[in-house]
C-alpha cells in the first residue's frame, strides 16, 4: 500500500521546489532548474506511481507569471481528474516574507496581508524553499492565481 502525502509546488522561479509531506512532515524533496511546463507531468508522473497523494498544494504567486499559470492549469486539471483537493497560498509563505522580484528594481512585498509593489534600490537575498512541517492553516482553497498585484511599471 502506496504511503498517503500531500504535495506542494513552488514553481514561482528556478530552481522549482516540489514537497512531498508525509503527516505533514516533509518526506521528499525534488528540485530542478528545468521549466514547469516540462518537467511538471513527468514529475507528477513519479508521485502518482509511488504515493497516494491526498491534497495538493502551491504557491500561486506573485512570481513569474507563466510558470504561476501553468502550475495552476497543471494542477487544477490533475485535482478535477484525480479528485484531488488543490489548496494554495501566496509565495510569501515560501520564502520567510521577504520582497520578491517583480520588474526592474520593483519587488513585490506583503505588509500585514495585503501585498504591493515597491522600489527597492537594494536587491534582498530572498529565495523559496520548502518547510520542514506543512501548516494546513496557511492555505485555503482559493487557488486562482495571483496575477493583477499592483500596478508594475
Amino acid at each position: 500500500m502506496p504511503k498517503s502525502v500531500d504535495v506542494v509546488c513552488v514553481t514561482l522561479s528556478s530552481p522549482i521546489l516540489i514537497g512531498v509531506y508525509e503527516n505533514q512532515n516533509l518526506i521528499e524533496t525534488i528540485s530542478t532548474e528545468e521549466k514547469s511546463s516540462e518537467i511538471l507531468p513527468k514529475i507528477f508522473e513519479n508521485i502518482l506511481k509511488k504515493y497516494d497523494v491526498k491534497r495538493l498544494f502551491y504557491a500561486k504567486g506573485p512570481g513569474s507569471f507563466m510558470a504561476i499559470k501553468i502550475t495552476y492549469i497543471f494542477l487544477k486539471s490533475l485535482s478535477i481528474l484525480k479528485k484531488i483537493p488543490l489548496f494554495a497560498t501566496d509565495a510569501f509563505y515560501f520564502n520567510k516574507n521577504q520582497p520578491i522580484k517583480a520588474i526592474g528594481k520593483l519587488f513585490f512585498v506583503k505588509i500585514a496581508s495585503k501585498i504591493e509593489t515597491q522600489k527597492l534600490e537594494k536587491v534582498p537575498n530572498s529565495e523559496f524553499m520548502l518547510k520542514d512541517v506543512l501548516e494546513y492553516d496557511e492555505f485555503d482553497e482559493n487557488t486562482t492565481p495571483l496575477y493583477a498585484i499592483g500596478a508594475v511599471g
